[in-house]
């Protein structure tokens, strides 16, 4: 089946909240061997949600409405189909049983408004909603599905996995499905990352292969249509391995890794720990990491020294050295490292300073980075420019950090 998902709700075009029922939706199709080809956002008007109706079903025999089943004036999405496809709207027993239960319960009278969520249409399949009121419905309708689902998001996820996964499954002859992995590259720009791989992006059948450019980083959706589970990861195995033999010194992780995950992930496998020292990131690194679970086991703590004299009482960098070479500099980020290092009792540091912007500081220009990495045996300190506004510097430098430790386990392999 070919699939558009349609948002319903005028507060998704005045960018009040974000489409994340589209998302959610398109995640789940994928198991059951549905292509989503478009999603569509449409406001609280039924002559516009007709529109989007005919539209959509020019091209595609699965529609997915979310939104718009409510007991308000401008929950519309039940009465927009039921006009323009000529079904009449019935009330489901176990649905308005479900509504009345819930209103009695809390000694209220249920009104008409609120009775008009246990609504569905003449001949549809039901699903019922464990989470809310508004029933969802799934009616054929001259060769097109249309599967209405709610729009509060805890009510329209947990319908789409109690009913609307197992109805589809049952339509799902066939039994295909399709599987995707993601790999996830820092280093390689997006056309840099294509142009080694152009002949086999080209000649992509099954799998496919889709690069998307993300935050700073590269992605790379391997996708196969299958309907044998062992079969799928072979065929995945076999492309990730083709593209890993190119571009595999940039691959750093797959699916929903970070570059902090992974760092976190790669010191704890050598029982490592790491404190943080942060000038040019202001704590960016330490919270990036922290918000990771898990990650008390790895970082004991950090410093945040923005000034030169945070920097030599609280780190014990030498004035000589921020005299000498500046704030800015190797020999810096050296003492910065080390310094954190032996104040936490961790056994790794990691230092950043540099120039964020917007001007230039000691001579340097802006998206100058020194980072330091104490381990007790040695320290490196690696130099990169970065480009970009002050926020992006900022950020990158963050990524750059957990990337060189990512680099030094790499090299310690």
């Amino acid at each position: 089946m070919n699939a558009e998902i349609i948002a319903v709700g005028t507060e998704l075009l005045l960018g009040q909240i974000a489409n994340t029922n589209g998302q959610h939706i398109s995640s789940r199709l994928a198991n059951h061997g549905v292509n989503v080809y478009k999603h569509t956002v449409v406001g609280d008007n039924k002559k516009r949600i007709q529109q989007a109706i005919i539209e959509a079903r020019k091209h595609h025999d699965l529609i997915i409405f979310t939104g718009g089943l409510g007991p308000t004036e401008d929950d519309l999405t039940r009465e927009a189909l039921s006009e323009l496809i000529q079904v009449p709207l019935i009330y489901d027993e176990a649905a308005l049983e479900h509504v009345e239960q819930f209103f009695t319960s809390r000694g209220r009278t249920v009104s008409e408004a609120n009775k008009k969520q246990a609504l569905t249409f003449e001949g549809a399949h039901v699903f019922h909603n464990h989470a809310g009121l508004a029933c969802g419905s799934a009616l054929e309708h001259e060769g097109v599905l249309y599967c209405l689902l709610p729009g509060p998001p805890r009510e329209m996820r947990t319908m789409v996995e109690r009913e609307l996964e197992p109805y589809l499954a049952t339509m799902n002859t066939s039994g295909n499905f399709f599987e995707s992995r993601v790999l996830r590259f820092y280093g390689i720009g997006e056309s840099s990352l294509e142009a080694k791989l152009q002949d086999l992006i080209s000649a992509q059948t099954n799998p496919t292969i889709a690069p998307l450019a993300g935050e700073d980083e590269v992605t790379l959706r391997l996708t196969v249509t299958e309907t044998n589970t062992a079969r799928a990861k072979a065929l995945l195995d076999a492309t990730e391995q083709e593209i890993y033999a190119r571009v595999g010194k940039y691959l750093y992780g797959f699916d929903n890794d970070s570059l902090y995950s992974k760092a976190l992930e790669e010191l704890a496998c050598t029982k490592s720990t790491i404190a943080t020292a942060e000038s040019i990131t202001g704590g960016g690194l330490a919270s990036s990491l922290t918000s990771i679970k898990g990650a008390s086991q790895v970082v004991v703590g950090g410093f945040v020294t923005y000034s030169n004299d945070a920097k030599v009482s609280q780190l014990g960098v030498r004035q000589a050295t921020i005299d000498t070479y500046g704030a800015v500099s190797e020999q810096c980020a050296k003492e910065m490292a080390e310094g954190v290092r032996d104040r936490c009792g961790s056994t790794m540091g990691i230092a950043l300073t540099g120039v964020a912007g917007p001007d230039e500081l000691e001579g340097l220009p802006v998206g100058t980075l020194f980072i330091g990495v104490a381990d007790g045996n040695e320290t490196a300190v690696f130099k990169r420019v970065l480009s970009g506004t002050r926020e992006t510097i900022r950020r990158r430098a963050a990524k750059e950090a957990c990337h060189v430790l990512l680099l030094q386990k790499k090299k310690g392999d």
